[in-house]
């Protein structure tokens, strides 16, 4: 195939028009809404939707910010419109991160001896500290090469989903925050990546199973079957406040604290001998 024929196959970038309607239709607001949120009227708002005017960089920003769109989708956003990106995009191990790495890693090996695990936006393992791999015995070496993902180890059936004895009620926790992170961000990759978790199988009985004790319509407790018996966890997750930074924004910190006296324990003792 020659250039030529390459060049015309390439797709065109989107105009800013289609990016603002996805995000105004996701986010299930009319023009009218959406004219009345950003404060200008609903002729201009159908003039930008239609390509008849082109937005402002401040206009941009504004109705960026109306509808909450991701930072990394603001970018697409200021891009599509004519501007340079206005957020930045860097590893956490880039130099310029390096406050916000050592907060994250303070904070997990602060956690200790309780699991922590930081995750990106679709769910990759980015760090842990050194109490996770104890939750991650028996799990198949294929899915803890990198990247590892996270719902992907925890639901497969080759994965830990055989040692988590609340499996439907955990599976279904998973789905809904996915779905709420989905609507948050509307990530093709994330949609595909409920979609793949939904068709692993349940192990037989698993829907009849009930949870214990009075977490139920509280925190969802996660019940993991271990060499030491039956441990029982809470989780919380942490992301960073007002980041400008595409990576910070999207990075979540999942901190694991037992649910029972017995799985304090447990993990004390580990984290005393080590192993």
């Amino acid at each position: 195939m020659n250039a030529a024929n390459v060049t015309g196959h390439r797709a065109a970038p989107q105009p800013f028009g289609d990016h603002l309607r996805h995000w105004r239709q996701h986010r299930r607001l009319s023009q009218l809404d959406l004219a009345q949120e950003a404060e200008i009227s609903t002729r201009h708002l159908s003039f930008v939707e239609t390509g008849r005017s082109l937005p402002s960089r401040e206009m941009v920003l504004r109705l960026a910010a109306r509808l909450d769109v991701p930072l990394r989708e603001r970018n697409a956003l200021l891009v599509a419109a004519g501007y340079a990106p206005m957020y930045r995009e860097r590893p956490l191990d880039d130099p310029a991160q390096s406050a916000a790495k050592q907060a994250v890693e303070l904070i997990l090996k602060s956690h200790e001896p309780y699991p922590a695990l930081a995750v990106d936006r679709h769910w990759n393992l980015v760090a842990a500290n050194s109490m996770l791999p104890h939750l991650l015995a028996g799990a198949d070496p294929s899915l803890l090469q990198p990247p590892v993902n996270v719902l992907r180890l925890s639901l497969h059936p080759r994965g830990l989903a055989p040692g988590i004895v609340n499996l439907a009620q955990w599976r279904n926790h998973l789905f809904e925050r996915l779905r709420q992170q989905i609507h948050a961000t509307g990530d093709a990759v994330l949609t595909a990546l409920l979609e793949e978790l939904r068709g692993y199988p349940l192990p037989e009985g698993a829907d009849n199973l009930q949870l214990e004790g009075e977490h139920l319509g509280v925190v969802m407790p996660l019940r993991f079957r271990s060499r030491f018996g039956v441990l029982s966890f809470i989780s919380t997750t942490t992301i960073f406040g007002t980041p400008l930074d595409v990576t910070l924004q999207e990075l979540a910190l999942e901190t694991f604290f037992p649910a029972d006296a017995r799985t304090g324990e447990v993990l004390r003792d580990l984290a005393s001998r080590g192993d």
